[in-house]
């Protein structure tokens, strides 16, 4: 499965690490994070590194939708309700501010930039949108309510909130990364006090900044019970209606529009990662029982990090480690995630004051009812006697056969029916019963 971003986007290549170097900044993974964090960083005249284990981009971000939005499902009510106005305030302001600084640089990156509304929509409880209308009003943040939409099913509505944005991930992320040094498959076996190492070289480091998709180190943090992974599936389909819009239901298992080009994008089918449930059958039926003279000619999925609390972990990776930074957990809204978290991490490592600090911390509160779902899921799957196991913790692996596949239901790490790792936390290939 390849995505549509993959196949129409021209790759850079960068060369492997072959010697011992240094800077001041080791940013550790080569997806749209790292790559913003070193755009930026370069921008306020820092000396960084990039280094990624496979190809920049090959993962997350080949695999998102593209969506550039302040909207992030039915969030502000929740935040408000957790968290308080204010908080919910400076959630909307950050991703305001990411929005601002992806449409100044696209001014000069051709990465088919376009301003788009955006809908939250559900299927039959009103209520929920009004609340999110009120939070929203509260918080200064204009929104519309919208009853009719474009969608081949019936709503009972819409949460619309003009002037969002779409674009081309692979396009603006590989042209903000031709400048930058970056080096390809090279991969971080272990960090050490001034810096990290890989099988072969030592990378000398003042400050580094894991952005590895899932965080790899155990030994600080608590990554491991503060978040999960979420597999979702999107077609590209010839001769699809052009819904002029960005679309995604408030419900984590429903349905995500938009258009790139003369194709309509349909996600759909999502489920936690090792779990049964949803899969690539999901918008494909969809898409033959709604848009019957339509074309399927992509087919690809995503894999987001899941908080326990809805917000980003983008800070220190711990109180214990100073010079140790993350940035993870976008709830599947990783592209205004990873400008936030660039944006985040600049000033921190500046020295600069950020309103930020606090509402991303990773040190926050971890007591929400997530972590009992996230550790009791942990602790069946270490109990259950079956092989193969993962090699990041020994959980049980679960067999997906919609994508033949080894899948983790504790932290996400995914491997080849051969054993071959292609997801983190993982580092290693997962031994199959026959080694």
């Amino acid at each position: 499965m390849e995505s549509v971003w993959t196949k129409t986007a021209k790759r850079p290549d960068f060369e492997s690490l072959d010697q011992d170097i240094t800077t001041d900044v080791l940013v550790i993974g080569g997806g749209m994070t790292g790559i913003l964090c070193g755009y930026l960083l370069k921008e306020a005249g820092v000396s960084c590194v990039i280094v990624e284990a496979d190809k920049i981009c090959s993962g997350t971000t080949g695999n998102t939708t593209g969506k550039l939005t302040v909207q992030h499902g039915l969030i502000y009510h929740k935040l408000i309700r957790s968290f308080g106005v204010e908080a919910a305030k400076r959630y909307l302001d950050a991703n305001r501010e990411a929005l601002a600084k992806y449409q100044s640089l696209c001014r000069s990156i051709d990465c088919d930039f376009e301003k788009r509304d955006s809908y939250v929509y559900a299927l039959h409880d009103r209520q929920k949108l009004e609340k999110e209308l009120k939070a929203l009003e509260r918080i200064g943040c204009r929104a519309s309510f919208v009853e009719d939409l474009p969608l081949p099913f019936p709503v009972a509505g819409a949460v619309k909130i003009a002037q969002q944005a779409e674009f081309h991930p692979l396009k603006f992320a590989f042209a903000a990364a031709r400048e930058l040094s970056i080096y390809e498959n090279t991969m971080v076996t272990e960090l050490c006090p001034n810096g990290a190492r890989t099988k072969e070289h030592q990378i000398t480091a003042k400050t580094v900044i894991v952005a590895t998709h899932f965080p790899f180190v155990n030994t600080h943090g608590s990554y491991f019970l503060k978040l999960y992974q979420h597999r979702s599936y999107l077609i590209g389909l010839e001769n699809g209606p052009d819904l002029n819009g960005m679309y995604v239901d408030e419900d984590q298992k429903g349905y995500t529009f938009r258009n790139y080009g003369d194709l309509l994008l349909v996600g759909g089918g999502g489920h936690r990662t090792g779990k049964k449930g949803g899969g690539p059958q999901v918008p494909e039926t969809l898409a033959a029982r709604c848009y019957p003279d339509a074309k399927i000619v992509y087919r690809w999925a995503a894999q987001d990090c899941m908080p326990l609390d809805d917000l980003p972990y983008i800070g220190r990776y711990s109180a214990m480690t100073p010079d140790l930074y993350v940035a993870t957990g976008f709830r599947k809204w990783g592209m205004t995630g990873a400008m936030t978290a660039a944006m985040l991490l600049t000033d921190l490592i500046l020295d600069r004051e950020s309103p930020y600090v606090g509402l991303f911390s990773p040190s926050r509160s971890i007591l929400r009812r997530q972590l009992a779902v996230n550790a009791l899921e942990s602790a069946v799957n270490l109990a259950t006697p079956t092989l193969p196991r993962c090699p990041h913790m020994g959980c049980a692996l679960k067999y997906n056969p919609a994508e033949e596949t080894w899948d983790c239901p504790c932290h996400g790490s995914r491997f080849t029916k051969d054993g071959r790792l292609i997801d983190n936390p993982a580092l290693h290939d997962m031994k199959t019963p026959a080694q």
